[in-house]
C-alpha cells in the first residue's frame, strides 16, 4: 500500500508551497489562492488547503501575529533526506533567510533522518 496523498490545512497555501518547495525540494504541481499541490520524489500528493476561520486559533493572535491553524502540539512533518551534511545544509539555510530555528541535534534516527523545526514564521501553523 502507498499512500497517495496527505492534507495540510494552512494560511496561506502559495506561501506554504514556496516554502516546502525551496527548502524540501517538493515540486509544485498548480493549484489557486485556496489549494495548492506539491508532489514528493516518490510522487505522494501533500494538498495543501486554505484555513477557514473554524481552523484557526485566536487565542494567541495579536495586531502584529495573523491567526495560526489549530494543531495539536505534538504535530510536525518529518522529511528523509541523503545525509546528516545535507541536513546542517537546509538548517543553514533557513537561518541565512533570517528563520528562526533549533540547529539540528541528535534527533538523527538513522542515516539520513533527521529534525530540523522551525519556530516563527511556519507556513503550516
Amino acid at each position: 500500500m502507498t499512500i497517495n496523498h496527505l492534507n495540510l490545512t494552512v494560511t496561506d497555501p502559495t506561501e506554504t508551497s514556496a516554502f516546502l518547495a525551496k527548502y524540501f525540494a517538493l515540486e509544485p504541481h498548480g493549484g489557486n489562492a485556496g489549494m495548492q499541490m506539491l508532489y514528493d520524489d516518490q510522487r505522494m500528493v501533500l494538498t495543501l488547503i486554505k484555513a477557514r476561520a473554524d481552523d484557526r486559533d485566536t487565542r494567541e493572535a495579536a495586531a502584529d501575529k495573523p491567526p495560526q491553524v489549530r494543531y495539536p502540539s505534538s504535530f510536525h512533518i518529518g522529511f528523509i533526506v541523503e545525509s546528516r551534511e545535507r541536513v546542517d545544509q537546509i538548517n543553514q539555510q533557513l537561518r541565512d533567510d533570517g528563520m528562526e530555528v533549533d540547529a539540528p541535534g541528535p534527533t538523527c534516527t538513522a542515516p539520513g533522518r533527521s529534525t530540523s523545526r522551525r519556530r516563527e514564521a511556519s507556513p503550516w501553523k
